[in-house]
């Protein structure tokens, strides 16, 4: 095998072989060279907050006179290339790597450096220039921060808006259409699909709700705390103008952080948000089990409604068809209350001034948003939009349903109700016959009684 072509980096601890064509340096190489556990790299939307953090710093180090406008200038457009998604092959650091994401800094710095320097075409510094008043203990937190509600506010929130509007949309279509309403997976009292429907739409609405508080929380930045929170090396005003050129350039309200002890010690905001992503996530577990088990069938199961066929169900059973998109969902909601748990106990990880599982947070609650909005869409257009209703067989079940005897109970009592309706699963007979037999009451009256249309 023809051996990689190299050349030689120098750092801190000394020399350090590096593929000659890479953008990276040598600490990138030696995270590279010592961290191989998770086999993958930090998200895409991480990388995009880097670029982005470093070219704000790069413009208020400028403004303030603290670094070189030319130079800042060759910063920002390298870091904006970042940003953009033009240079992902050059952030190659694992995800399980040094709790504070300092490999993943100083990887940025270095993929940035050299391309201002090529532009430049001179030496630009990945820690004097790139990572001026800057630590990774303040910028790791604030790219988790920032890559998240870009992640929300561009992924997952019009995901779950489409979704609630199919939803709706469904429901409203679905008003007059009665079936058997079921409580512990038994008989109970009619409900329309309308009404069921839109009781989904209504945790998806709440979910936007939830994200949309907890985003609020996250908007503050650490951001010119630096190594411990007391904004060492960082010069006055730092964190402020950062904070409003990420807003600027978002068009987002981050704003500096009011405590940086508590931004760069803890990521409860974090943990917050992944709690909300876990919510949504039982949620979507619950309208897809719903689905499923309307769906099932045709014969031995509800048969309900029909979801879109997808593709053959099985390797040996000729002509099944499968509930595919609930199944996927479900296994989204599961991964995600796995998430959860994972960041649940990073966030526990906070020791003294900072915590030292950063890259695990960023990684699994970009992973959650990511394939919550996936499964969001998934959901609304493969499966939501396109069921279909079978009248017929629901119609046939309400009203064989004994549970209609309930409507009688303010005339008759329950103890007599509950004898017409053992009588009615006995002898397998609608509820109205069975009814008229043990009852004075009148066909009409009966007939009024328990009609699902009065009952819903």
């Amino acid at each position: 095998m023809k051996q990689q072509p190299t050349r030689v980096e120098i750092d801190s601890l000394g020399e350090v072989k590096v593929p000659a064509d890479a953008l990276y340096g040598a600490q990138t190489q030696r995270a590279v060279n010592h961290f191989s556990i998770g086999g993958h790299g930090m998200p895409r939307r991480f990388i995009q907050a880097l670029g982005l953090i470093k070219a704000a710093a790069a413009k208020v180090n400028a403004q303030l006179g603290d670094l070189d406008p030319v130079l800042a200038e060759h910063i920002i457009v390298a870091a904006e290339a970042v940003a953009e998604g033009r240079h992902d092959e050059a952030f190659p650091v694992d995800v399980f790597q040094t709790g504070s994401g300092t490999s993943s800094n100083m990887n940025a710095n270095e993929v940035i450096a050299t391309l201002a320097s090529r532009s430049a075409e001179q030496v630009v510094h990945p820690n004097d220039h790139v990572n001026r008043a800057q630590s990774s203990n303040d910028v790791i937190p604030t790219a988790i921060h920032v890559s998240a509600v870009l992640a929300c506010t561009e992924e997952l929130m019009p995901a779950l808006a489409q979704l609630e509007a199919d939803i709706t949309a469904r429901a409203k279509g679905l008003e007059d259409v009665i079936t058997t309403g079921r409580t512990h997976l038994m008989d109970a009292m009619p409900i329309s699909l309308g009404q069921m429907l839109s009781g989904w739409a209504e945790q998806i609405r709440h979910a936007q709700d939830r994200v949309k508080g907890t985003l609020e929380r996250l908007y503050p930045l650490a951001q010119g705390g630096t190594a411990v929170g007391t904004g060492v090396n960082a010069p006055a005003g730092f964190g402020d103008a950062v904070a409003a050129t990420l807003a600027n350039r978002t068009g987002l309200p981050f704003c500096r952080s009011q405590n940086y002890f508590e931004s760069i010690s803890t990521q409860d905001a974090a943990v917050e948000l992944s709690g909300q992503l876990r919510v949504i996530a039982v949620g979507m577990m619950k309208i897809s089990n719903d689905l499923r088990w309307m769906n099932s069938g045709p014969l031995a199961g509800l048969g309900e409604i029909t979801l879109p066929v997808l593709q053959p169900g099985s390797s040996i059973m000729p002509g099944k068809v499968n509930p595919v998109i609930p199944e996927a969902v479900t296994q989204v909601a599961a991964q995600v209350i796995g998430n959860d748990t994972a960041i649940t106990v990073a966030g526990q990880s906070g020791n003294f001034q900072l915590n030292t599982m950063l890259p695990l947070v960023a990684n699994n609650l970009l992973q959650s948003i990511a394939l919550l909005a996936r499964a969001s869409h998934a959901l609304a257009e493969q499966a939501i939009r396109g069921f279909v209703v079978n009248q017929d067989r629901m119609e046939a079940v309400l009203h064989r349903n004994p549970i209609l005897v309930t409507a009688l109970n303010s005339v008759i009592g329950y103890a007599r109700g509950a004898e017409i309706a053992k009588r009615a699963y006995a002898e397998n007979r609608p509820i109205r016959s069975v009814a008229l037999e043990m009852t004075d009451l009148s066909e009409e009256a009966i007939d009024q009684l328990l009609d699902p249309a009065n009952l819903i």
